[in-house]
Formats: C-alpha cells, sequence, structure tokens
C-alpha cells in the first residue's frame, strides 16, 4: 500500500463510461471521507457527448485541511474502468502513485515503474454475482484493499448508505469479494518480495 499515509491531501480520478457507476463511485468515496473520517472532500465530474457510453469520470480530493481547489492536478490514486479514460488520464498520475484498472477493459501497455499497479476483472465478477452493473461496487471493494485515502469502515458504511436498500445485501457481497482479491494480490506479492522472486503484474 505504498504511495499514501494520513498526513497529506489525496487526489484521486475514477474514469469509466456512462452507465458504470462511476459518478456514484466518487460520491461514495467523498461520503466516506467526510462522514465516515471526518475529513474535508470535493467530488467534481465530467461526462461525454452520450451520458450513457460516453466518456465519464470524477474527481475526488480527500484532505485534512480544507480544499481551496476541487480539481486534481496531480492525483495519486487512478482508477480506469474503460480504455478511453485510462488514455485520457494516465499522464496525470504522479510519479509513485497507484493505478487500478479493469483487466477486461483496459489494456495499458508499459507502465511507469515507480507506480504501483493493480488489476482486477471487475465486471467479470460482478457478472458472476448476477449483476454487472456491480462492477464499481467490486472496484471500490479492491481499491479499499490496495491503497488507503479513506477508511475501509467507512468506505463499506457510504456504500451501504448510497445503494437502494434492497441490494445491500448483493452489494455488500460485490465489495468484500473485490476486498478479498486485492487482499490476496498483496499477500501474494509479499511472498513474492519475501522470496526474492519477481512481483507478479
Amino acid at each position: 500500500m505504498s504511495g499514501m499515509n494520513q498526513n497529506q491531501q489525496h487526489e484521486v480520478v475514477i474514469t469509466g463510461f456512462g452507465g458504470q457507476g462511476i459518478i456514484l463511485t466518487g460520491n461514495i468515496l467523498g461520503k466516506a471521507a467526510t462522514i465516515g473520517d471526518g475529513r474535508h472532500a470535493t467530488m467534481t465530474q465530467s461526462y461525454g457527448p452520450e451520458a450513457r457510453g460516453g466518456a465519464c469520470s470524477t474527481q475526488v480530493i480527500v484532505s485534512d485541511q480544507e480544499i481551496a481547489f476541487p480539481y486534481a492536478e496531480n492525483p495519486r490514486l487512478l482508477v480506469c474502468m474503460s480504455q478511453e479514460g485510462y488514455e485520457n488520464n494516465r499522464g496525470a498520475l504522479v510519479e509513485g502513485g497507484i493505478i487500478v484498472w479493469d483487466t477486461d477493459l483496459v489494456d495499458t501497455g508499459e507502465l511507469d515503474p515507480s507506480w504501483s499497479a493493480y488489476h482486477i476483472p471487475a465486471t467479470r465478477m460482478a457478472e458472476e454475482l448476477g449483476n454487472k452493473m456491480m462492477a464499481n461496487i467490486v472496484m471500490l471493494g479492491f481499491v479499499s484493499a490496495v491503497s488507503d485515502v479513506v477508511g475501509v469502515e467507512s468506505l463499506k458504511e457510504a456504500m451501504l448508505g448510497s445503494v437502494p436498500p434492497h441490494t445491500k445485501e448483493k452489494n455488500e457481497l460485490a465489495f468484500e469479494r473485490g476486498r478479498d482479491y486485492g487482499l490476496a494480490i498483496l499477500k501474494s506479492r509479499a511472498k513474492q518480495e519475501l522470496s526474492g522472486e519477481p512481483s507478479p503484474s
């Protein structure tokens, strides 16, 4: 979980396309920071020409101090759920930042070696759970494992308070599935480092 600590401002960019719940994901992250962690947060959003299927992104800033400028100029965490979103935003990710992407939707090519890079088949896992619209929740659970931008319980509570009541149980399962996947990757990488073997991508 490199690249972040609790004493600085965190700039997060989440990208994808309309219909994936990208804006909801940003809202949940902001709620977790403010309501759960008692910190300051701002969120901005942008859409492409078509709401559903067009490019979509949200920027979330989390800080212990008041936030003067709400736009993420130097994101430390980039979450990509579309190829276009990745290509449009990869250049902004700071050295030593964290990049997360959906395995089946994004081909990253060569990455900056200073980045901590993680990928998860979030959409596929959501489909296996019965609803691919929960891919963003799977991704949130995964992000909770590989970054510390907000507290895990704060994020989970904010998520449960943001989804329709009748879907809470399934969304909680999706969150935990993503988190478990992330924790398994961290455990595997730690073992690789101890053994001196190259870390898997």
